[in-house]
């Protein structure tokens, strides 16, 4: 038979109103109590009734994440980040993938809006396209990511300011024709790209480089193979460059596989950059250089607002930024 609250509280010797709210996590309790009832839950192997839960306080105990792509080491990091931090707070995450079909956040806002999940994390890759842009009514929600709006609360990296700070140290050891892989452009203009095409336009321009459209590559899909296949077209046309600042570490993967596929040493003849610091790039050949962020001080950032959307929906808009730095390594002679 499956343990029940009262059970628990028994075995802690603390009241039911005191385990549920251990369970519930709305009310302090001190922690010496919480410890000996979270042992409890432990020791008796407690699974709460999220359904009863939800129609006593009109909560499902389920969040959605919204992320564009599942299939890049860059989401499978930051959605681990989220299950994790999210699971402390006694929540289980309903994640989907968004990128190719953006209709999908409607749905999500819809299953929100019906209380099946208690609110969304969204990652939106264009304003335009995002459910919050829709004029219903909408339910707790966070924006992670670069797509700047004034509607609901959010939490980003500063783009614009990593990669002009990336540029500017690609350009202080003396690289001139950088490439700038994955920007924005006429075919391609996600929210992402346009910020990190104007940092490395920045970084250019305060170090009197010439903006030439030929170092800008355009990549559709931001994949490592599309990367490698823009990369050889372009030198191709144009010949290889001083430096290459990939605008994901995924793509800068790429890019080392198929300069080495070409012969062409790195760091020797070309240096790599990218952006994102993923597990991967750290053991790539060589050691990728990037703009790196703590995911899990992101995630934490996003829950809190989210939680704190949740039970007060009338609390002010906030806008959180995660700190960055950059992380030098082999790949550019560090």
């Amino acid at each position: 038979m499956r343990a029940t609250v009262k059970d628990v509280a028994q075995r802690a010797g603390v009241s039911p109103k005191t385990v549920s709210n251990v369970i519930n996590g709305t009310v302090f309790v001190r922690e010496e109590t919480r410890e000996r009832v979270l042992a409890a839950l432990s020791e008796l192997d407690y699974v709460p009734n999220l359904s009863a839960r939800g129609l006593r306080n009109g909560r499902s105990g389920v969040i959605a994440l919204a992320l564009p792509d599942l299939t890049t080491a860059y989401s499978a990091e930051t959605a681990a980040a989220f299950v994790e931090l999210a699971h402390e707070r006694g929540w289980g995450v309903q994640i989907e993938q968004t990128g190719a079909e953006p209709q999908r956040e409607a749905e999500l806002v819809s299953r929100a809006r019906a209380q099946l999940v208690d609110g969304l994390v969204l990652n939106p890759v264009r304003l335009a396209e995002s459910a919050i842009v829709t004029g219903v009514q909408l339910p707790p929600v966070v924006l992670i990511g670069e797509v700047q709006q004034d509607l609901v609360d959010s939490v980003s990296v500063d783009s614009a300011g990593a990669a002009r700070e990336m540029t500017e140290a690609l350009i202080a050891r003396g690289h001139r024709r950088i490439l700038a892989l994955g920007s924005a452009g006429r075919d391609f203009d996600i929210a992402s790209a346009r910020l990190r095409t104007e940092g490395y336009r920045q970084a250019l321009a305060e170090a009197g480089l010439p903006n030439d459209p030929a170092l800008e590559a355009e990549v559709v899909h931001w994949t490592p193979a599309n990367a490698a296949q823009v990369l050889r077209e372009h030198v191709q046309r144009h010949g290889l460059p001083d430096a290459v600042f990939a605008f994901t570490d995924s793509m800068a993967l790429g890019v080392l596989h198929e300069l080495w596929r070409m012969g062409v040493r790195v760091p020797d003849v070309v240096v790599v950059a990218g952006f994102d610091d993923v597990v991967e790039g750290r053991f790539g050949v060589p050691p990728l250089s990037t703009v790196a962020f703590d995911k899990r001080a992101f995630a934490a950032a996003a829950l809190e607002l989210l939680e704190r959307r949740i039970l007060d929906r009338d609390a002010p808009r906030a806008a959180r930024f995660v700190p960055h730095h950059l992380e030098f390594r082999a790949s550019t002679g560090d």
